[in-house]
């Protein structure tokens, strides 16, 4: 069949969980046989998130081919395990760009340019996928980012306004939106719904299907009173409680319909529901996981979105692990040798986490010495890992300024140095070491056990510094093992200390990869190590 299409964008406030939605359909119609794709479209003037602060955005998320992304990527490929690319991540910024490029290149042969229609007709162009790709989905899932009304968002509405009549049966827009409980009257008041189904209206869209945030259980009358208002079948209004597990939300929807609405709304036979075994056995782990594991991440982020990847990536490897993995954030830039032995009492397990620039870095320091003089299973990611190297140079090779050059330049033992590519960068936007990256594991390594024996692996990047070849020497003879090495660069991708019960650094970023029906081998090698350590609490 052609391409199909779905919207799904969001009303009243942000923060609702559309990225878990789309995600939740995609996982649907997926387990039917169709091929799916999801792609999320954000209204902000940013090329990328690349250079956006933690805060403001939370996680960086990089695809394969080498793209920074918005963190809700993540989110689709751990449900669907997909493998999203550039093209699954457009902003404001990017479609701008592309326009603003064609009028310099005069490829508009000196027509005035305007929002209707050059922008609405890139943005649409990039939501039908028309970039020359070779692959052929029968489903396209497009989420847009913000809320109704938001003045960015506008061209992204106006476009979806014109595809919905141009593709007729062939799209389906799926409006997300909330129901608030107000605890002095007892009651959930819908009009904000109501007045998110109309302001889309006004914008010439009729939602075709409702999904209702609540913390509450919605009833059959409530939920009728949405339909009637919002000229919406009460089929296509399902509810989306708050749940104890993200990953529950995609057999709650399929067990209200949500999937067999839109097909039907589609014009598509909807067939037996799919028995999606593999999903529910994971979901059974997951509720016969009774102790816990209590695990440090140390980073200078006290956001949980900043480490969203990691996070999950240790909650699915405690699930495959039979236990739940019970992470508490450790601020770095209050980390002292002070402090250190009374801030980590009692976790089974350290995550030295990446990140950039010098704050909190030196107490990543002091978690990573923390670590290796108690033989706490610990795992360096990115610039985790570059500090595991630092931390030993300083201490166990007796270089005490020891440092990397991103945080001090003028250091005489730079352990860490730039890139010999990355010298002559000038621009901050989407110019680091990128993207999958092959390496070769020493055989005798940890790692290489952890991989099942694998030899040949291939990790996202990103990141502009790595580990100076000039010192290998002196660290694998103090004990430190370079045992990930790219065969093209040269690059040390991960270094071991094979004397302690797991203690690893990646220079890449294994977490972009961890998914539900396939947990990371890191992830599930470290957290069994963290439950071998004992500090496993029922």
């Amino acid at each position: 069949m052609s391409s199909k299409y779905i919207f799904v964008t969001g009303g009243v406030v942000s923060s609702l969980g559309k990225g878990i939605i789309a995600a939740s359909i995609g996982k649907l119609l997926q387990a039917r046989g169709f091929r799916v794709t999801i792609q999320k479209f954000d209204p902000y003037i940013n090329i990328d998130p690349g250079t956006l602060n933690p805060y403001e955005h939370g996680e960086c998320y990089v695809t394969a081919d080498g793209v920074e992304t918005d963190l809700d990527l993540g989110h689709y490929e751990r449900f669907t395990d997909i493998r999203t690319t550039r093209h699954n991540s457009i902003t404001t910024g990017r479609i701008y760009k592309t326009v603003i490029d064609r009028e310099r290149h005069g490829d508009y042969l000196g027509r005035t340019i305007q929002v209707v229609p050059h922008i609405t007709d890139e943005i649409k162009r990039r939501m039908l996928r028309e970039d020359g790709e070779d692959e052929v989905f029968d489903f396209v899932i497009t989420e847009v980012g913000g809320t109704i009304g938001d003045i960015e968002s506008a061209p992204f509405m106006e476009a979806i306004r014109q595809l919905r009549w141009q593709l007729g049966q062939g799209a389906v827009c799926v409006h997300l939106t909330y129901v608030p409980y107000l605890r002095a009257a007892d009651e959930l008041k819908t009009k904000p719904t109501q007045h998110s189904v109309k302001e889309m209206q006004g914008m010439g869209i009729q939602p075709d299907v409702l999904v209702l945030r609540t913390e509450r259980h919605l009833d059959d009358g409530l939920r009728g009173k949405v339909a009637s208002f919002c000229n919406v079948d009460l089929e296509c209004v399902v509810q989306c409680e708050d749940m104890p597990s993200i990953y529950e939300v995609p057999v709650s929807m399929q067990r209200q319909g949500l999937d067999a609405a839109i097909l039907r709304k589609m014009g598509i036979a909807v067939g037996e529901t799919p028995a999606m075994a593999p999903w529910h056995v994971f979901l059974e782990k997951l509720h016969g996981a009774q102790q816990e594991v209590h695990v440090a991440l140390v980073g200078k982020y006290d956001l949980q979105d900043a480490y969203k990847s990691i996070r999950e990536s240790l909650n699915l490897a405690g699930i495959y692990n039979g236990v739940r993995a019970v992470v508490h954030f450790v601020n770095s830039e209050g980390l002292t040798q002070a402090c250190v032995a009374d801030r980590l009492d009692g976790v089974a397990g350290i995550v030295v986490c990446p990140g950039f620039g010098r704050r909190g870095t030196e107490g990543k320091v002091v978690a990573a010495e923390y670590a290796r003089t108690h033989d706490i299973p610990a795992f360096g990611i990115c610039l985790g890992m570059q500090m595991m190297v630092v931390e030993f140079a300083r201490n166990v090779l007796g270089y005490d300024d020891a440092n990397s050059s991103e945080m001090d330049s003028q250091t005489p033992h730079n352990v860490i140095d730039m890139m010999e590519n990355q010298k002559a960068v000038t621009q901050m936007g989407g110019t680091m070491r990128l993207g999958a990256y092959d390496c070769e594991l020493a055989e005798n390594s940890r790692a290489y056990e952890a991989y099942g024996q694998v030899s040949f692996i291939r990790e996202r990047h990103r990141h502009r510094y790595e580990f100076n070849n000039a010192y290998r020497e002196a660290f694998e003879r103090a004990g430190m093992k370079c045992v990930g090495i790219n065969p093209t660069a040269n690059l040390v991708e991960v270094v071991e200390i094979p004397s302690l019960r797991w203690y690893i650094g990646t220079q890449f970023h294994p977490e972009y990869t961890s998914t539900v029906l396939h947990p990371h081998p890191l992830f599930m090698s470290f957290i069994k190590a963290c439950v071998r350590y004992g500090t496993v609490k029922a």
